[in-house]
């Protein structure tokens, strides 16, 4: 991940957006709660049940319409949606520093419910961050790796240009499939930056 060209991006000011607290809820009612006047930091499309925006503005949404993205009904979360859900917490070691560091979110299967999409589907995921980069995971080995959508590191919020504001990660240190790997090459299914999924029928 060391080596992906990020485009350099202002807004340490995200980092206030996650200063909402609340009590832990459903997908469904997190989701429900978010406000219009809130920007969306993620949004899911694809193959979804439950969707609370329209289809993809070719004037608006410049930054998907750029990186190839189309859809005509997708599910937009907010920091606060993502805040309300149940959080999950691992230490995995980081490839920039080779420390372990305090990661928190919730898990990815959470967040795809909130969308109408079932742990245990099959389909498979195409998770991109603001740069561009993008992977494709099964929900199979999502759910195996435990994956989580860290928001925090450290007890800080990850803010855009730094981590954040979402990354897409699990706790290689404990995972059969990484943890004897260089530490550099533990982390490729975990783009940082996340902000768009597209679910895809297997």
């Amino acid at each position: 991940m060391n080596k992906r060209n990020f485009v350099a991006a202002a807004g340490a000011g995200l980092a206030g957006l996650w200063a909402t607290t609340g009590s832990a809820a459903t997908p469904a009612q997190a989701s429900a709660k978010a406000s219009a006047s809130s920007p969306a930091l993620l949004t899911i499309s694809g193959a979804i049940t439950q969707p609370n925006r329209g289809a993809l503005d070719a004037t608006i949404d410049q930054m998907m319409g750029k990186h190839g993205i189309q859809f005509d009904k997708a599910h937009a979360l907010d920091a606060a949606a993502l805040q309300r859900m149940p959080a999950i917490t691992i230490k995995p070691t980081l490839e920039y520093d080779s420390k372990p560091h305090t990661l928190k979110g919730p898990l990815l299967t959470t967040v795809l419910a909130a969308a109408g999409v079932a742990a245990g589907s099959p389909v498979q995921l195409v998770l991109r961050a603001v740069d561009g980069y993008n992977v494709t995971i099964s929900m199979a080995d999502v759910q195996a790796y435990r994956m989580i959508v860290a928001t925090h590191i450290d007890g800080q919020p990850m803010a855009l240009g730094g981590l954040g504001p979402q990354w897409a990660v699990y706790d290689a240190d404990v995972l059969p499939a990484f943890k004897d790997k260089p530490v550099k090459e533990r982390f490729g299914l975990c783009p940082w930056g996340l902000y768009h999924i597209e679910v895809k029928k297997a």
